[in-house]
C-alpha cells in the first residue's frame, strides 16, 4: 500500500493546494475525520473549521474551510469547499469581533431570522477561531 495520497482543495474561487499527502484531517459534520492512504470510499459533508494536510516529512498545512463535501476515492482525495484560505491568512481579530457580535446578536434576539443568521455567524466565528488555534499549535502563529 502507497503511503501517501492526491490531495486536491478547491473553492468557488481557486485551487488552493494540489499535491500528495501523508494525512488530511478534516471538520465532518458529526465530528473531525482523518483519512489516511488506503482509506475506503467516502462522501461527506464539512462544517466550517479547520483542514489539517499532513505531507511527507511531517510538514503539515492547515486551512479554514466554511463548509462544502470531502470526497474519497481510492488515490484522490478531493475537497469541494465554500470557501478555502490558508488558516495564516485568517484574521484573529476579526474573527474575535464577530463572535462577540454574534453573541450580542443572540443576546437580543428580535426575530428567528435574526437567531439563525446570527448562529451561523457565531459557528463560523468559532471555526475559524478554532483553527488560528491549530495553527498557533503547531507554532505557525505569535
Amino acid at each position: 500500500m502507497a503511503n501517501s495520497f492526491q490531495c486536491e482543495i478547491v473553492s468557488a474561487e481557486q485551487s488552493i493546494f494540489s499535491g500528495e499527502v501523508n494525512q488530511l484531517v478534516a471538520a465532518g459534520v458529526v465530528g473531525d475525520l482523518g483519512i489516511l492512504p488506503g482509506h475506503a470510499p467516502l462522501l461527506t459533508e464539512l462544517q466550517p473549521g479547520p483542514l489539517r494536510v499532513m505531507r511527507e516529512g511531517a510538514e503539515e498545512e492547515i486551512f479554514y474551510v466554511t463548509g462544502g463535501f470531502l470526497e474519497v476515492q481510492p488515490h484522490v482525495v478531493s475537497v469541494l469547499a465554500d470557501t478555502a484560505i490558508r488558516a495564516h491568512d485568517l484574521d484573529e481579530v476579526a474573527a474575535e469581533e464577530a463572535r462577540k457580535e454574534a453573541l450580542q446578536q443572540l443576546n437580543e434576539q428580535k426575530s428567528d431570522l435574526d437567531y439563525s443568521r446570527a448562529t451561523a455567524e457565531l459557528a463560523e466565528a468559532v471555526a475559524q477561531l478554532r483553527t488560528l488555534d491549530q495553527l498557533r499549535q503547531k507554532g505557525g502563529r505569535r
